[in-house]
């Protein structure tokens, strides 16, 4: 700037656009693995959520909770009140679409896991991931569910 005026010059301003410019495209991609990682995260919380949910309502209605797969992006947690495994008309199923909250987080289950009303569970692993990596939400035969 010269003496006795005030404001920016044109070269001056532009030299700013171009630090925020180099700056913004060095920060872009390591964003885009940040927001990848922090989705992954969420949605094996989102699912360890649902199983310790469906291991409390297993207790407290004293019947048969069933988690199993729909699809790489869904899953179901089924009431089995007649404790048969299958989704009868007039049980309760809830699906969950991962897709909806958690983009490009895929999940795969090793097994359904089912949690009985005492609290105990039949073990699995279930596998979420993505671009960024995977998690392993294991389901422990006391019951116990744990992120790894």
């Amino acid at each position: 700037m010269r003496k006795g005026t005030t404001g920016f010059t044109v070269v001056e301003i532009m030299a700013v656009f171009a630090v925020i410019g180099i700056v913004s495209a060095i920060s872009a991609p390591a964003a885009s693995k940040i927001m990848a990682r922090i989705r992954l995260n969420a949605a094996a919380r989102r699912v360890m959520g649902d199983l310790m949910w469906a291991r409390m309502q297993a207790v407290s209605e004293h019947n048969e909770f069933k988690v199993s797969a729909v699809s790489e992006y869904e899953y179901e947690i089924l009431d089995d009140d007649d404790n048969d495994g299958k989704h009868d008309g007039r049980e309760w199923a809830g699906v969950r679409d991962l897709t909806e909250d958690y983009s490009g987080v895929t999940i795969r289950f090793s097994s359904s896991p089912i949690f009985f009303p005492r609290g105990s569970a039949t073990p699995g692993t279930i596998t979420l991931a993505n671009k960024s990596g995977s998690k392993q939400v294991k389901i422990h035969l006391t019951g116990r569910v744990k992120i790894l």
